[in-house]
């Protein structure tokens, strides 16, 4: 797997494609555009281009359905004028606050109807170019809204009042939605989260989805993970494993000794592990090959 979203950083656009096209992996997970804007779109040459450098590889679009970004082609200024991170009167309805650890990124609320319709022009765009999937983040986006500001306590299958059912059940519908839009375009489209690995109890959920991306499994910045936060969320993968689905595991630790330790839990536990970047600017690697 290789998983990339700011190609620039392998150097100007040809380049990257052949870089792309010459990397060896099976999966390459990257933006729909070289710059992440309209104007820099990959072409569908280029996307056979960059999948002719391996037999059966598959490239797959990164798509954030659970967050608005301002540097995304929908983002209107207006949305937040000054700034503040608080969606001002111009903004649509879905809009919330901004993450406060990555100001980009607003909250939004993923089961309304007008922000479905957004991601799914988007989604138009990525199968005219081409890509043989999806590859979901801000998939967990249901865990914000699991947090109870009177108790300040996290509430499992918290009720979302908006809609009647619970805030996962709400993301549930929203995945397949998104997999049975692409499916119906194109046979066969893949539909990879990332994150919110508590969904896959949902027997739905789990036939829905081709994969499953989990960010931080074994380590954290640069220190392992504590044994109960790894085997907590191990838990929830284990339905996935039963069903073969393919797990990719994405470390970003740069110090050796936590690098060790996720290769060596990722071969004992049978998942495909690959060691990048936070930005996503490079290629990683991938030391269980």
């Amino acid at each position: 797997m290789a998983y990339l979203l700011q190609a620039e950083g392998l150097g100007k656009r040809a380049i990257a494609v052949d870089k792309l096209a010459g990397c060896g992996r099976d999966l390459l997970v990257i933006d729909y555009a070289y710059y992440g804007d309209a104007e820099t779109r990959w072409t569908r040459e280029e996307l056979d281009r960059i999948r002719s450098g391996k037999p059966g590889r598959r490239v797959v679009a990164y798509s954030s359905i659970g967050e608005a970004g301002t540097y995304r082609f929908y983002w209107q200024k207006k949305w937040d004028a000054d700034g503040d991170g608080k969606p001002d009167k111009q903004a649509p309805p879905w809009l919330m606050e901004a993450n406060p650890d990555w100001p980009d990124n607003y909250k939004v609320r993923y089961w309304d109807p007008a922000w479905k319709k957004l991601v799914k022009g988007h989604l138009d765009q990525i199968l005219i170019q081409g890509f043989d999937g999806i590859y979901l983040d801000l998939v967990d986006a249901f865990e914000h809204f699991e947090h109870d500001p009177d108790t300040k306590r996290w509430l499992d299958h918290r009720r979302n009042p908006e809609s009647g059912n619970t805030y996962r059940q709400d993301m549930v519908a929203w995945v397949r939605e998104i997999a049975e839009y692409g499916r119906t375009t194109r046979p066969g489209f893949l539909v990879i989260p990332q994150n919110g690995i508590q969904l896959l109890e949902d027997p739905d959920y789990l036939r829905t989805v081709d994969a499953v991306g989990v960010e931080d499994l074994f380590t954290r910045g640069n220190r392992v993970q504590r044994t109960k936060n790894t085997q907590y969320r191990v838990r929830f993968l284990t339905p996935a494993l039963n069903a073969n689905k393919p797990i990719l595991v994405i470390e970003y630790s740069k110090k050796e000794p936590a690098v060790e330790h996720a290769i060596a839990q990722a071969k004992e536990l049978g998942l495909g592990l690959l060691i990048t970047d936070r930005p996503l600017k490079t290629l990683g690697r991938c030391p269980l090959r």
